[in-house]
């Protein structure tokens, strides 16, 4: 069962103790702020509750926040993974403006850093291979 632990218009984080895992729920219009701010939450929280791995939602997201890509990519992904082996899914947005956003972040990351993410596009399949690692 998912335990709400944080909320903003933007951005929805749950707990799954079960799974051993962040829900991150990215919600509507994004700023180069929000996605920012967004990203240092998930990371506070997942600190907290010593988790290994996060499902991070990008179905509902909207807008571009390309120039908080180069930010999440350089300076967040580091910073995750220097928390520990964490395994992120990314599951992408249907609006092209979020997945120019998404793409932009991932042609940007170190490749010690992206072979600990996956991604996929329809949340099962995500939730489905985050269980067998």
């Amino acid at each position: 069962m998912e335990q709400l632990i944080f909320a903003e218009n933007h951005i929805q984080v749950y707990y799954n103790p079960q799974e051993e895992w962040l829900y991150v729920k990215w919600l509507g219009l994004q700023t180069n702020t929000s996605v920012m701010a967004g990203f240092e939450k998930v990371l506070e929280y997942l600190k907290a509750h010593q988790c290994t791995k996060v499902l991070n939602n990008s179905l509902l997201m909207d807008g571009i926040w390309s120039a908080a890509a180069r930010w999440v990519a350089n300076n967040w992904f580091p910073r995750l993974h220097a928390a520990g082996p964490i395994w992120f899914v990314w599951i992408y947005a249907p609006d092209g403006l979020s997945q120019l956003s998404i793409t932009k972040t991932l042609s940007l990351m170190a490749p010690e850093n992206i072979k600990f993410i996956k991604i996929f596009h329809e949340l099962p399949s995500a939730q489905q291979w985050l269980r067998t690692i």
